[in-house]
């Protein structure tokens, strides 16, 4: 009985009610601007989280759910979030120098960067 209560608990709530989510379509690149700097070409993996939104991931798939975005690479790159919040974590994953990340919002950009893969830089835009 007891395992019974716990699962409905945790079923009700990964819920996502369905005006909670955005459908963006094919123009699901259309919010934040996301930056990563690694001036001495360290790797780094960057995770981002942000609100529910459905997009049309293929001529199949019109209503593709999405809350993350997982990414990796070497050196500089940059990017786009579906929405104008969100919260990402890079981290270092190998390499010399520190790796650095920036979110874009409204001309502002919040930054913040590490040189230890232990403790990941972590960006919050709302």
């Amino acid at each position: 009985m007891r395992r019974g209560i716990i699962a409905t608990l945790m079923l009700a709530g990964t819920a996502v009610p369905a005006a909670a989510q955005t459908h963006l379509g094919k123009d699901w690149q259309s919010g934040l601007h996301w930056s990563v700097a690694a001036p001495q070409g360290a790797t780094w993996t960057l995770e981002c989280r942000f609100q529910p939104v459905t997009y049309e991931a293929s001529p199949y798939d019109l209503r593709h759910w999405s809350n993350r975005i997982r990414t990796s690479g070497i050196g500089a790159d940059r990017g786009r979030l579906p929405g104008q919040d969100g919260r990402c974590a890079l981290t270092k994953t190998g390499g010399a120098g520190p790796v650095g990340l920036a979110l874009v919002k409204g001309g502002i950009a919040t930054a913040q960067g590490t040189n230890d893969p232990a403790r990941p830089a972590v960006v919050t835009v709302f």
